[in-house]
């Protein structure tokens, strides 16, 4: 690594402490461009690392709302817009208990190299709240969403930031804001992704980032002479993006064998496949339950209390929970359990532990920056069709999507033969194909 990108990751740690998702983040980013700068000094003379690691705009700001006893209660919201050179702040709403500014600041910056690699122009952002929807009434649901949006409606706008769901924020809590938004402004405008179609919405947006991933997976393994017929896949989560892998992985003739929740996993050896398993995922996550106990209860297969599905026997990993939910442990028991392949579908799931330990061992892996790049992807169509006023019909989103995700795949390739010498390198060529874009894009708007 060169002394530059070194100085600017010890200069992270020193600006920000007690924010390690974020440290994280930055570091896998711009260990990877080492090789960058070393070949094009540009990068260097015009500052960019520094000003790419540096939010533009961090807002924080008191959410007060009033359960259904009359009790107020006080949560923090955030929207880091991270940077906006190739288009207007794109990114999630989160609501979670895990949620601090270490969290929407690593979001945010990676964010902003899986959109750019989309090719569409939408910058970085994230944002969310500490609030947790679990166990809360629809009604104080909404109050905390239109609270949340009294202050969040002055940063947004379809050109300047559009926002989009993300854990613990579906179409019922982008409906609850977006009506807020709309009152607010007095103007119906595409501000937010991922709502209803009835008002604005994209078919395929709930499963397009677990469509989107399998989608890459299946180049990745045509690089090899493989395809997804007959391979046994561990999934972790059960939510809307585990739900869209479970779909089209059985599509492709794969078959998942695992899902999970906080309470453990599930081991499915028929696969969760049929039209019941799938529905009954939707079912269990609109139960607000949260335990993947559910479905093992229901189809009597086997429930691992309190474990992670990673010691598995399987072909293929794709982690589709949370970020870190993959230790070093993790990693080496996929090693051992015969994995030969890895796809992040969640945002940064692999510790840095984890990632050098499955890097080191030579199976295929594709960091999510790029493999799950097609949620946000099919939101970006979902701007587009708002822009021109009209729908695309399932089956025109679904080809659009699957261009989108052959096109990043192919560019992570191109990058990393150009800058490694070979063309496997998903982790490198993902960071580097991002970064050059918005990298470009900075210097010719100049010193901002």
């Amino acid at each position: 690594m060169n002394q530059y990108v070194s100085g600017i990751i010890e200069d992270l740690r020193k600006k920000n402490p007690g924010e390690p998702e974020f440290i994280q983040a930055a570091t896998e980013v711009l260990e990877s461009l080492s090789v960058v700068v070393d070949k094009d000094p540009k990068y260097q003379k015009y500052g960019i690392l520094e000003r790419i690691v540096e939010p533009e705009r961090s807002i924080i700001f008191r959410v007060p709302w009033q359960d259904d006893k009359g009790q107020i209660h006080v949560n923090r919201g955030y929207r880091v817009q991270f940077n906006s050179a190739i288009g207007p702040y794109k990114g999630g709403i989160r609501f979670a208990p895990s949620v601090n500014l270490s969290v929407m600041k690593f979001l945010g910056f990676e964010q902003t190299f899986k959109n750019s690699l989309t090719s569409l122009p939408m910058g970085g952002g994230k944002g969310g709240s500490d609030f947790d929807p679990r166990g809360k009434s629809e009604a104080e649901v909404m109050r905390f969403c239109q609270s949340f949006m009294n202050e969040l409606f002055r940063h947004i706008g379809p050109d300047t930031d559009v926002p989009a769901g993300d854990l613990g924020v579906g179409a019922r809590e982008i409906g609850f804001m977006f009506g807020q938004y709309k009152r607010l402004i007095n103007r119906f405008e595409g501000v937010f992704t991922g709502k209803g179609f009835n008002w604005g919405g994209s078919r395929m947006r709930p499963e397009a980032t677990g469509f989107g991933a399998t989608y890459f997976l299946q180049e990745m393994l045509k690089t090899k002479n493989q395809s997804l017929e007959g391979k046994t896949v561990a999934v972790s989560g059960f939510g809307n993006v585990a739900w869209g892998v479970v779909q089209k992985v059985g599509q492709l003739g794969g078959k998942v064998v695992t899902i999970s929740g906080p309470d453990g996993f599930i081991y499915d050896k028929d696969g969760v496949v049929g039209a019941e398993k799938v529905e009954y995922m939707r079912e269990m996550r609109a139960s607000g339950r949260d335990r993947a106990q559910d479905y093992a209860d229901k189809f009597g297969v086997e429930f691992h209390a309190g474990k992670r599905p990673w010691g598995v026997k399987c072909d293929i990993a794709m982690p589709c929970a949370t970020q870190n939910e993959v230790d070093e442990n993790d990693a080496k028991a996929l090693v051992k359990s015969g994995c030969k392949c890895l796809c992040e579908v969640a945002n940064m799931p692999l510790t840095l532990e984890a990632m050098k330990v499955i890097i080191e061992s030579g199976i295929l892996y594709a960091p999510g920056k790029a493999a799950n790049a097609g949620g946000v992807g099919c939101s970006g169509l979902e701007m587009t069709q708002n822009s021109m006023r009209m729908h695309w019909a399932s089956e025109e989103v679904d080809q659009k999507l699957h261009g989108i995700m052959v096109s990043i795949h192919d560019l992570c390739r191109q990058a990393s033969e150009e800058y490694y010498g070979k063309s496997d390198n998903y982790v490198g060529g993902a960071n580097i194909a991002g970064f050059k874009k918005v990298a470009d894009a900075m210097i010719d708007q100049g010193v901002i």
